[in-house]
């Protein structure tokens, strides 16, 4: 529910950055975020537009964002399996509410979806995507990860992947924080798609 400590346009406590007060480069990402195409889900109404009061850090994010989304190798299917159960393990309804149709496009199951809203057990999931989900879990949840489900990863990632993986993690874990401090909305209407879960644990 919005306040009035939300700005309207934004929506959420900061308000939209001007074009007008950014500088070359920044102006030209601005403008990217509202091209016809733009592989940003959100545009400027969310942590693109955010990180855009940082113009020089949003210029260093942009290419690391944009590699390890698009130029990792992962088939979306794994992108976005990541990117939900991260969220997930943040609480992150915003980051959620923007990725699981994404999820959904790139062939992630309906099912597996819901066992990850739900924070359910792995025992019908596909091997591969369970060793991914388990291996996020450990590391927000448990602070810590198995070397059974380290040599798992590695098994199926290869050590480059594990580390991409590592990254792709991070990165929407940071996402996750950006949007919390700055309190970033749901659409109007827009129902929190993330149930409380009993397991206390299921917080970053």
């Amino acid at each position: 529910m919005t306040t009035s400590k939300i700005d309207p346009a934004s929506r959420c406590r900061l308000p939209l950055v001007r074009r007008e007060d950014l500088h070359q480069d920044a102006a030209l990402m601005y403008d990217a975020l509202l091209a016809p195409g733009s592989r940003s889900i959100r545009g400027l109404r969310g942590p693109a537009g955010i990180l855009l009061h940082s113009p020089e850090l949003a210029k260093l994010t942009k290419p690391c964002g944009h590699y390890l989304r698009f130029e990792t190798g992962f088939a979306g299917r794994v992108r976005e399996l990541v990117i939900l159960v991260t969220a997930r393990c943040c609480d992150s309804q915003f980051e959620w509410s923007a990725h699981e149709k994404e999820a959904l496009k790139e062939g992630v199951p309906k099912e597996t979806i819901e066992l990850i809203r739900f924070g359910g057990s792995l025992e019908t999931v596909d091997p591969v995507d369970s060793v991914i989900i388990q291996l996020v879990r450990e590391t927000f949840l448990a602070r810590k990860v198995s070397f059974k489900t380290y040599r798992q990863a590695l098994e199926v990632l290869g050590t480059r992947g594990l580390v991409d993986l590592a990254a792709l993690m991070g990165h929407y874990a940071s996402t996750a924080a950006m949007l919390k401090i700055f309190d970033m909305q749901l659409d109007e209407g827009t129902e929190p798609p993330l149930p409380a879960l009993k397991n206390a644990a299921l917080d970053c």
